[in-house]
């Protein structure tokens, strides 16, 4: 990858700002440490894998880099029914089990409350807990990921499925932290398998950039809103770039003067209150709502690069 500097336009448009990044990281933020909370979203296997690459080994890079960044537990959301459909898969659960990090609920089939019945995905929830219960052997595993952040269509929807999931135990680990880290993994399956080194070298680059970017945006919400850092939660995903990505990218954040801490700890600030009540409107589980809520405008925000771009990478 090391001619990929020479390509015309990588290095102003990619190289560069992120040079500046890394010399500005932690720039005016010197005051208490920045705390994050880990969580993976779509174990045992998300998204396509790149030629010669295995989930066990997905599950290994990413297991590794939390151990020599000394994340402490990070929670693993889980959607059963990858077992089913990539047998390979099997053997991922296990292995985040015995490096410590714990498992929760992200549905069986991951199905978005938003487009099913309420009945149907609390089946669909309690459809994955003897797994999370055979996998977890009486500890904590009563936290819910909502699939696609969907939680309900309507107030009153909304406030059933958090009186349902009270009612069972759960509570709802909020995301007050991404930068849309899935889209990367597909696009980065094709330029491997291509053997495109310079695309992925672009895809590096935008990557971390994309953190860089949400971590300095939420932060500007939570000063404008209560003049400090909330602990936040950063939702990933377990994917092949995630694991590539995964030491260069918490390594940025401990530049920016981040300390890893688990979602419990993070999620007994009062911001998370509402994840453990029941309303009849929707209450604010981000920043941008919060935001909203209180009347302010939100801040400009630097020009994000995925979507389209990382559709087009490698076809």
């Amino acid at each position: 990858m090391g001619s990929t500097g020479r390509k015309s336009g990588f290095w102003t448009r990619w190289v560069a700002p992120l040079a500046v990044v890394a010399m500005t990281a932690g720039v005016g933020h010197a005051a208490a440490p920045v705390k994050i909370a880990l969580t993976f979203d779509d174990l045992p296997a998300h998204a396509p894998l790149p030629p010669g690459v295995t989930r066990i080994e997905v599950a290994g890079r990413l297991l590794a880099a939390f151990h020599d960044a000394r994340t402490g537990p990070v929670y693993g959301f889980v959607n059963g029914v990858q077992e089913e459909r990539e047998p390979d898969s099997v053997g991922v659960l296990s292995l985040w089990r015995a490096a410590g990090h714990p498992l929760a609920n992200h549905t069986w089939s991951h199905m978005s409350l938003n487009s099913n019945s309420l009945s149907d995905w609390e089946a669909d929830l309690v459809r994955n807990e003897p797994l999370l219960e055979r996998h977890m052997a009486g500890q904590d595993w009563r936290w819910v990921r909502y699939p696609y952040l969907n939680e309900g269509e309507t107030p009153e929807k909304h406030a059933a499925a958090r009186k349902a999931l009270k009612a069972k135990g759960y509570r709802v680990a909020s995301v007050t932290m991404s930068f849309g880290d899935y889209a990367w993994n597909e696009p980065y399956a094709r330029c491997m398998a291509k053997g495109d080194a310079a695309a992925v070298a672009v895809l590096e680059a935008s990557y971390l950039k994309a953190a860089q970017d949400s971590l300095d945006f939420e932060r500007a919400l939570s000063a404008k809103l209560y003049g400090r850092d909330i602990p936040y939660v950063l939702l990933m995903h377990a994917g092949a770039f995630d694991a590539r990505m995964a030491p260069r990218l918490l390594k940025l954040y401990r530049d920016n003067g981040v300390i890893f801490v688990g979602l419990a700890e993070a999620e007994r600030d009062r911001f998370y209150a509402a994840d453990f009540k029941t309303q009849a409107t929707a209450v604010p589980t981000t920043l941008e709502e919060a935001m909203k809520a209180k009347g302010l405008p939100l801040p400009p925000q630097a020009p994000a690069w995925g979507g389209a771009e990382l559709d087009k990478m490698c076809r």
